[in-house]
């Protein structure tokens, strides 16, 4: 049986120019961490303050659609800060909440109405000084007048 040869001997060319890479790339790799770190004594990133949120939400009047359109939430390193979408969403939902209850109010208050109308025969869309007994005097006035023109 004939012993197996290794098929190519690496030459110590080929031996240096991987030691060169690696040392190379272990370098550049340390440098670029050290910038990023801020290494030493000067720090290379500046820490920024936070975001914070002013809430453009007008205190004084109900929200508009406008408010909303305008309503921008700080960002935070993992999206938006979860604070301060809460606080915008409570908001909202209590201005929905006193809107709701308004709604249903008139709602009622009108429902109230109608039933009442409907009870007493009375049209909702009456002018005020439009009434059933002066409609039927001024008609009458009006037929006695053609007759007369006749």
């Amino acid at each position: 049986m004939a012993r197996s040869e290794p098929d190519e001997v690496s030459a110590p060319g080929e031996m240096r120019v991987f030691w060169f890479l690696l040392l190379t790339m272990v370098v550049v790799v340390t440098a670029v961490t050290l910038a990023v770190v801020g290494g030493g004594g000067s720090a290379v990133l500046q820490d920024v303050p936070p975001d914070r949120f002013t809430d453009p939400l007008p205190a004084t009047r109900p929200v508009g659609r406008a408010d909303i359109e305008a309503l921008r939430l700080p960002m935070a390193p993992r999206g938006y800060r979860m604070v301060d979408v809460d606080e915008a969403l409570s908001r909202l939902g209590a201005e929905l909440a006193e809107r709701d209850a308004r709604i249903a109010e008139l709602e009622s208050a009108l429902a109230g109405v109608q039933a009442a109308a409907v009870t007493t025969g009375t049209d909702l869309f009456e002018q005020p000084g439009d009434r059933p007994a002066e409609r039927a005097g001024r008609e009458g006035v009006q037929d006695r007048a053609e007759e007369d023109g006749r």
